[in-house]
Protein backbone atom coordinates (compact mmCIF):
# COMPACT_ATOMS: atom_id res chain seq x y z
CA UNK A 1 0.00 0.00 0.00
CA UNK A 2 2.77 2.66 0.79
CA UNK A 3 4.61 1.11 -2.54
CA UNK A 4 1.82 2.15 -4.24
CA UNK A 5 0.95 5.44 -2.39
CA UNK A 6 4.18 6.54 -3.60
CA UNK A 7 4.22 6.03 -6.77
CA UNK A 8 1.07 7.81 -7.07
CA UNK A 9 2.77 11.27 -5.43
CA UNK A 10 5.75 10.47 -7.67
CA UNK A 11 3.50 10.25 -11.17
CA UNK A 12 1.64 13.68 -9.50
CA UNK A 13 4.65 15.58 -8.76
CA UNK A 14 5.79 14.72 -13.05
CA UNK A 15 2.77 15.62 -14.28
CA UNK A 16 2.75 18.97 -12.46
CA UNK A 17 6.12 19.64 -13.33
CA UNK A 18 5.53 18.98 -16.75
CA UNK A 19 4.43 22.40 -18.34
CA UNK A 20 7.35 24.08 -16.94
CA UNK A 21 9.96 22.32 -18.52
CA UNK A 22 7.95 22.19 -21.83
CA UNK A 23 8.02 25.80 -21.42
CA UNK A 24 11.55 26.34 -20.05
CA UNK A 25 12.98 24.27 -23.18
CA UNK A 26 11.09 26.50 -25.24
CA UNK A 27 12.08 29.82 -23.78
CA UNK A 28 15.24 31.76 -25.75
CA UNK A 29 15.23 29.64 -28.71
CA UNK A 30 15.44 31.05 -31.82
CA UNK A 31 12.58 30.90 -34.46
CA UNK A 32 11.68 32.53 -37.62
CA UNK A 33 9.37 35.55 -37.84
CA UNK A 34 8.87 37.15 -40.70
CA UNK A 35 7.76 40.81 -40.79
CA UNK A 36 6.14 42.21 -43.99
CA UNK A 37 7.92 39.65 -45.73
CA UNK A 38 11.05 40.06 -44.25
CA UNK A 39 12.75 36.96 -42.01
CA UNK A 40 14.11 38.09 -38.76
CA UNK A 41 15.65 36.17 -36.09
CA UNK A 42 13.73 36.65 -32.24
CA UNK A 43 13.78 34.20 -29.27
CA UNK A 44 10.09 32.86 -29.28
CA UNK A 45 7.95 31.57 -25.79
CA UNK A 46 5.40 28.49 -27.01
CA UNK A 47 3.05 28.31 -24.33
CA UNK A 48 0.00 26.30 -25.10
CA UNK A 49 0.91 25.69 -28.91
CA UNK A 50 0.84 30.04 -29.29
CA UNK A 51 3.95 32.00 -29.42
CA UNK A 52 4.91 35.24 -27.88
CA UNK A 53 8.27 37.46 -28.15
CA UNK A 54 9.45 40.43 -25.83
CA UNK A 55 8.78 43.51 -26.82
CA UNK A 56 12.43 44.79 -26.38
CA UNK A 57 13.22 41.53 -29.03
CA UNK A 58 10.55 42.90 -31.27
CA UNK A 59 11.42 46.34 -31.26
CA UNK A 60 15.12 45.59 -32.85
CA UNK A 61 13.85 43.16 -35.14
CA UNK A 62 11.60 46.18 -36.98
CA UNK A 63 14.40 48.25 -36.38
CA UNK A 64 11.81 50.41 -34.04
CA UNK A 65 12.54 51.50 -30.23
CA UNK A 66 10.51 50.64 -27.02
CA UNK A 67 9.45 53.45 -24.05
CA UNK A 68 7.57 52.94 -20.92
CA UNK A 69 6.40 55.24 -18.65
CA UNK A 70 4.28 53.65 -15.11
CA UNK A 71 1.81 51.05 -16.96
CA UNK A 72 2.11 52.79 -20.44
CA UNK A 73 4.81 51.21 -23.09
CA UNK A 74 5.21 52.66 -26.48
CA UNK A 75 6.87 50.95 -29.44
CA UNK A 76 7.12 52.80 -32.48
CA UNK A 77 9.24 52.22 -35.68
CA UNK A 78 9.55 53.98 -39.14
CA UNK A 79 7.89 51.12 -40.95
CA UNK A 80 10.78 50.38 -43.70
CA UNK A 81 13.45 48.00 -43.06
CA UNK A 82 17.19 47.64 -44.34
CA UNK A 83 16.10 45.00 -46.71
CA UNK A 84 13.93 46.78 -48.69
CA UNK A 85 16.10 50.12 -48.87
CA UNK A 86 18.54 47.85 -50.63
CA UNK A 87 16.55 46.04 -52.49
CA UNK A 88 15.36 49.33 -53.92
CA UNK A 89 18.29 50.97 -54.51
CA UNK A 90 20.02 47.30 -56.28
CA UNK A 91 17.31 48.21 -58.45
CA UNK A 92 17.64 51.83 -59.37
CA UNK A 93 21.13 51.38 -60.15
CA UNK A 94 20.05 48.19 -62.77
CA UNK A 95 17.75 50.28 -64.26
CA UNK A 96 19.31 52.23 -67.29
CA UNK A 97 18.67 56.22 -66.87
CA UNK A 98 16.39 57.59 -68.93
CA UNK A 99 17.23 60.05 -71.40
CA UNK A 100 16.92 63.44 -70.71
CA UNK A 101 14.49 64.62 -73.19
CA UNK A 102 11.48 61.77 -72.15
CA UNK A 103 11.57 63.04 -68.18
CA UNK A 104 8.66 64.85 -67.49
CA UNK A 105 8.80 68.08 -65.63
CA UNK A 106 6.88 67.95 -62.31
CA UNK A 107 3.46 69.64 -62.57
CA UNK A 108 3.13 73.14 -61.07
CA UNK A 109 -0.14 72.83 -60.25
CA UNK A 110 -1.75 70.89 -57.19
CA UNK A 111 0.26 68.07 -54.89
CA UNK A 112 2.96 66.65 -56.28
CA UNK A 113 2.75 62.36 -55.56
CA UNK A 114 6.06 62.46 -53.68
CA UNK A 115 5.14 65.02 -51.37
CA UNK A 116 1.29 64.26 -51.09
CA UNK A 117 1.99 60.50 -49.39
CA UNK A 118 5.05 62.01 -47.14
CA UNK A 119 2.28 64.85 -45.82
CA UNK A 120 0.04 62.25 -44.80
CA UNK A 121 2.59 59.44 -43.44
CA UNK A 122 3.60 62.81 -41.61
CA UNK A 123 0.00 63.64 -40.34
CA UNK A 124 -0.57 59.70 -39.02
CA UNK A 125 2.54 60.19 -37.11
CA UNK A 126 1.16 63.33 -35.73
CA UNK A 127 -2.02 61.70 -34.68
CA UNK A 128 -0.28 58.40 -32.90
CA UNK A 129 1.49 61.62 -30.74
CA UNK A 130 -1.89 63.23 -29.94
CA UNK A 131 -3.22 60.13 -29.27
CA UNK A 132 -1.03 58.62 -26.61
CA UNK A 133 -0.72 62.15 -25.02
CA UNK A 134 -4.56 62.33 -24.83
CA UNK A 135 -4.32 58.65 -23.53
CA UNK A 136 -1.77 59.12 -20.68
CA UNK A 137 -3.97 62.35 -19.41
CA UNK A 138 -7.30 60.98 -20.18
CA UNK A 139 -6.45 57.46 -17.69
CA UNK A 140 -3.91 59.47 -15.46
CA UNK A 141 -0.97 57.69 -16.75
CA UNK A 142 2.59 59.31 -15.44
CA UNK A 143 3.94 61.09 -17.90
CA UNK A 144 7.56 61.63 -19.02
CA UNK A 145 9.69 62.34 -21.87
CA UNK A 146 10.75 59.81 -22.70
CA UNK A 147 7.27 58.15 -23.35
CA UNK A 148 6.97 60.68 -25.77
CA UNK A 149 10.60 60.78 -27.39
CA UNK A 150 10.17 58.22 -30.27
CA UNK A 151 6.71 59.57 -31.66
CA UNK A 152 8.67 63.19 -31.36
CA UNK A 153 11.57 61.87 -33.34
CA UNK A 154 9.93 60.34 -35.87
CA UNK A 155 7.49 63.18 -36.76
CA UNK A 156 10.49 65.03 -36.86
CA UNK A 157 12.09 62.73 -39.18
CA UNK A 158 8.60 62.68 -41.32
CA UNK A 159 8.24 66.13 -41.55
CA UNK A 160 12.21 66.57 -43.56
CA UNK A 161 11.02 63.98 -45.69
CA UNK A 162 8.19 65.82 -46.70
CA UNK A 163 10.12 69.29 -46.86
CA UNK A 164 12.34 67.33 -48.84
CA UNK A 165 9.64 66.21 -51.44
CA UNK A 166 7.81 69.38 -51.86
CA UNK A 167 8.60 70.74 -55.44
CA UNK A 168 5.16 72.37 -56.59
CA UNK A 169 4.05 75.92 -55.03
CA UNK A 170 1.44 74.22 -53.19
CA UNK A 171 3.52 71.29 -51.97
CA UNK A 172 5.94 74.21 -49.86
CA UNK A 173 2.59 76.01 -48.75
CA UNK A 174 1.35 72.70 -47.15
CA UNK A 175 4.84 72.25 -45.69
CA UNK A 176 4.84 75.04 -44.10
CA UNK A 177 1.68 74.28 -42.49
CA UNK A 178 2.72 70.80 -41.38
CA UNK A 179 5.38 72.97 -40.06
CA UNK A 180 3.31 74.34 -37.79
CA UNK A 181 1.03 71.81 -36.91
CA UNK A 182 4.67 69.76 -35.40
CA UNK A 183 5.89 72.90 -33.84
CA UNK A 184 2.41 73.34 -31.76
CA UNK A 185 2.43 69.38 -31.16
CA UNK A 186 5.63 70.02 -29.65
CA UNK A 187 4.36 72.61 -27.47
CA UNK A 188 1.17 70.84 -26.29
CA UNK A 189 3.32 68.17 -25.26
CA UNK A 190 6.53 69.51 -23.60
CA UNK A 191 3.54 71.78 -21.78
CA UNK A 192 1.61 68.84 -19.97
CA UNK A 193 4.96 66.97 -19.42
CA UNK A 194 6.13 70.14 -17.30
CA UNK A 195 3.09 69.83 -15.66
CA UNK A 196 3.51 66.45 -14.87
CA UNK A 197 6.73 67.34 -13.44
CA UNK A 198 6.15 70.15 -11.25
CA UNK A 199 3.51 67.81 -9.92
CA UNK A 200 0.74 70.46 -10.96
CA UNK A 201 -3.06 68.35 -11.10
CA UNK A 202 -3.76 67.97 -14.84
CA UNK A 203 -7.72 67.10 -15.14
CA UNK A 204 -8.44 64.09 -17.23
CA UNK A 205 -10.32 66.44 -19.77
CA UNK A 206 -7.46 68.69 -20.01
CA UNK A 207 -7.44 68.88 -23.54
CA UNK A 208 -11.10 69.27 -23.90
CA UNK A 209 -10.85 72.99 -22.92
CA UNK A 210 -7.24 73.43 -23.92
CA UNK A 211 -6.68 76.39 -27.06
CA UNK A 212 -3.96 74.91 -28.33
CA UNK A 213 -5.35 71.63 -28.68
CA UNK A 214 -8.32 72.41 -30.30
CA UNK A 215 -6.07 74.78 -33.11
CA UNK A 216 -3.89 71.04 -33.33
CA UNK A 217 -7.64 69.47 -33.99
CA UNK A 218 -8.89 72.24 -36.43
CA UNK A 219 -5.14 72.29 -38.21
CA UNK A 220 -5.27 68.16 -38.51
CA UNK A 221 -8.87 68.75 -40.14
CA UNK A 222 -7.73 71.53 -42.77
CA UNK A 223 -4.47 69.56 -43.61
CA UNK A 224 -6.71 66.23 -44.28
CA UNK A 225 -9.47 67.70 -46.39
CA UNK A 226 -6.54 69.46 -48.31
CA UNK A 227 -5.18 65.77 -48.94
CA UNK A 228 -8.03 64.74 -50.17
CA UNK A 229 -9.40 67.37 -52.64
CA UNK A 230 -5.78 67.88 -54.07
CA UNK A 231 -6.17 71.60 -53.41
CA UNK A 232 -4.46 74.16 -51.17
CA UNK A 233 -7.03 75.74 -49.23
CA UNK A 234 -5.31 77.75 -46.07
CA UNK A 235 -8.26 78.65 -43.39
CA UNK A 236 -6.02 80.04 -41.06
CA UNK A 237 -6.46 77.32 -38.44
CA UNK A 238 -2.47 76.66 -38.76
CA UNK A 239 -0.98 79.50 -38.37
Amino acid sequence: MIRKRSVALLLVALLLTAPAIVISQSVGQKRTLIINGHSTQVPLITVSGHPYVGLEALAVAINGSLSSSGNMFALSFSGGSPNRVSSATASESAAPAPAAQTQAAPSTQGFSKQFLDAGIEQMSTLREWHAVLASAIQNGIPLSAGLLAPYRAQAATNLRLAEVAAVTPNDHSVSQLLNNEFQNMTKLADKYVKMRADMTYISPDALQNDGLNQRLIACGRSLRSMAASGKFVDDGSCN
